[in-house]
């Protein structure tokens, strides 16, 4: 499978800053990538650091001045990566609560829910359409500081709602859950993409309960806890507005077909 990802993001500076993006795929072994990634500010090149975390994440850092700021990215990505590798420290990393996924007020509700299924598998199934069915997917109607039990209040949210409901609620019944930033063929709308992976079966596998795109064809940008890990833009010291972002990411073919009851790894 081939697929070409891209994403432009052009940003207003008013006050001098430090930025650290994450757009650029993530190197995974047994896929070979090739890409193309710069910053200019007024339409001068800017160098960024290139700063390498677990899982491959990679942010690229730098200081910049006032006026308007253009990240430009894009990537071909053929083959398949090998499974992502499993640690213990992973293993006991999610399942502890986190900022956005606050496993710890969960407890209760998921005994109750789904404390009656016995294997993982199950569960995992029982999880994805459960968040699937009780959210409603509407763009604008969450903040960018709500988390997991705001979520389930809400009713509504975008992906990375979904999904910090999604690990939280599988960290509450033992599940390790983690949230990955994806660049995702056929999402609808098109942006940066958010979905859970859960320790399942040996394996780390995605969930995404919105539906919102084939889970085979999706690729890996950062992994993390939750939002704060992986956000594909932080800003440190001074102010600015996103003007525009544009993401794009197609396959080369027909889409895979995708159903909730299968077990699927980011490859």
């Amino acid at each position: 499978m081939k697929r070409d990802v891209a994403a432009e993001l052009d940003v207003a500076i008013t006050a001098p800053t430090t930025l650290e993006f994450q757009i650029a795929v993530a190197p995974q072994p047994g896929a070979q990538v090739t890409e193309e990634l710069s910053f200019t500010l007024d339409g001068t090149e800017i160098r960024a650091q290139e700063i390498t975390g677990e899982h491959g994440n990679r942010i690229h850092k730098f200081d910049a001045g006032t006026g308007l700021l253009q990240a430009r990215y894009s990537a071909s990505v053929v083959g398949r990566a090998e499974p992502a590798p499993v640690t213990d420290i992973d293993l006991s990393t999610y399942l502890r609560p986190s900022r956005y996924a606050e496993a710890d007020k969960f407890f209760g509700f998921a005994a109750t829910e789904f404390g009656k299924y016995a294997d993982s598998v199950t569960i995992l199934e029982k999880v994805s359409s459960w968040v699937g069915t009780r959210l409603s997917y509407v763009p604008g109607s969450s903040d960018p500081i709500d988390g997991a039990a705001d979520t389930l209040l809400a009713g509504a949210g975008v992906c990375r709602d979904y999904a910090h409901l999604t690990i939280a609620l599988l960290r509450a019944v033992n599940i390790p859950a983690r949230l990955v930033a994806v660049y995702a063929p056929g999402c609808e709308p098109m942006d940066f993409h958010a979905v859970a992976e859960a320790f399942v079966d040996g394996h780390w596998r995605v969930v995404d309960a919105t539906c919102l795109a084939p889970r085979q064809a999706m690729v890996r940008i950062a992994t993390g806890r939750d939002a704060a890990d992986t956000a594909f833009l932080d800003n440190h010291k001074g102010s600015i507005t996103l003007n525009n972002a544009t993401v794009t990411a197609v396959v080369d073919g027909d889409l895979p077909k995708d159903s909730v009851d299968q077990l699927v790894s980011i490859t």
